[in-house]
């Protein structure tokens, strides 16, 4: 098989010299180690079918393998996904993560921090292949004023321009986890929009979701179909009361009012949004980890992480029904948007699902 190393490494220097001729010192900073982080994940891959065939595979290993086959030929034949020569390698990284990503916003609005990035425009959040690195453009944009966020993920996508592999972060989700995951990371790779992140995440959250749906069926797996589904229900509530919180403060922040009232105001809707979390903990029991996630800073920013890749997602679920189902018509009426504003295709997409 020849090895797509020596291609990675002329692509990867290409960046990088056009990014020493235009971009700050601290910009090259930032590719170099995302160079670094990209070229240790493509060094360590190995083909999936190496791994099972090696005596030293564990059992473990070797089934969460198998499944990442099946979900692979589904999302190829049954959800027209791009699945050819993606996740077909496994790589360990010996890491919880395989990156830490950094979410900022102004302290008195909603509206995250953007940064440009060549090929795919401008995105709200900026990643880093080393916790230390992330932690310090927190730090760097607190010290400026910023709410920031800075949270691990355990996948992403590289948009197909370089073969994707299955990553030891991600393996110990269950079935149902591990389909959503990588359908929604596929779906990035059949239709990015650049500069439109809100679209882009809620997208394939609404297609990762509805595919581990038509797996679950597919496979007869009515049970985990069912646990899936009320986790999600959970999940969506809980989302429900961040979104509106998200909602109240961007009404606060236009008032005119000093920034110590303006604090007050803000700091009474996080204890407004503990309470109301406290109370569905009630209803759904264990389902919820409140304690956990209110364990770390909440803020314009943490908002954002959950406004990002769920505010859209009923307005794509409301379009697919418009389609009776079919998600290749769906793909087909989202990507006519590709050319409208950000502002213009959100408002279109509300408009078709509501019409």
């Amino acid at each position: 098989m020849r090895s797509v190393l020596p291609f990675l490494r002329r692509r990867w220097r290409l960046v990088l010299l056009s990014l020493c001729l235009l971009a700050s010192c601290r910009t090259v900073s930032f590719y170099t180690q995302a160079a670094r982080g990209q070229w240790q994940i493509a060094s360590r891959a190995r083909p999936i079918k190496e791994v099972l065939g090696s005596h030293g595979t564990s059992t473990v290993l070797r089934s969460r393998l198998e499944v990442v086959q099946e979900l692979r030929a589904f999302a190829r034949t049954e959800l027209r996904l791009p699945a050819d020569e993606q996740y077909d390698r496994y790589c360990d990284l010996g890491r919880k993560f395989v990156v830490w990503v950094v979410y900022a916003a102004p302290e008195f609005s909603v509206e995250g921090k953007k940064w440009w990035y060549p090929l795919v425009g401008s995105l709200k959040y900026r990643g880093y292949f080393n916790e230390q690195e992330a932690e310090e453009e927190a730090a760097r944009l607190r010290k400026a004023g910023f709410d920031v966020f800075v949270g691990g993920v355990q996948a992403y996508s590289t948009l197909g321009w370089f073969r994707d592999p299955v990553l030891n972060t991600f393996l110990s989700r269950s079935d149902a986890e591990l389909a959503e995951l990588l359908f929604h990371e596929l779906t990035h790779q059949r239709l990015f929009i650049s500069g439109d992140t809100d679209f882009n995440e809620a997208f394939a959250t609404a297609v990762g979701e509805e595919g581990a749906r038509r797996w679950l069926r597919a496979e007869g797996r009515s049970r985990e179909l069912e646990i899936y589904e009320g986790n999600l229900k959970v999940e969506r509530d809980f989302i429900r009361l961040v979104l509106e919180t998200r909602s109240r403060l961007g009404v606060i922040y236009l008032k005119e009012k000093s920034k110590d009232e303006l604090r007050r105001l803000k700091q009474a809707e996080f204890v407004r949004l503990r309470t109301e979390a406290e109370e569905l903990k009630k209803k759904h029991g264990a389902g919820l980890p409140v304690d956990r996630w209110f364990s770390k800073p909440v803020n314009n920013a943490r908002l954002n992480t959950l406004a990002t890749y769920y505010d859209l997602v009923p307005v794509f679920e409301k379009l697919l029904a418009k389609e009776s189902g079919d998600l290749e018509r769906l793909f087909q009426r989202v990507s006519t948007l590709k050319s409208l504003s950000v502002d213009a295709r959100r408002a279109a997409l509300i408009s078709a699902a509501g019409s």
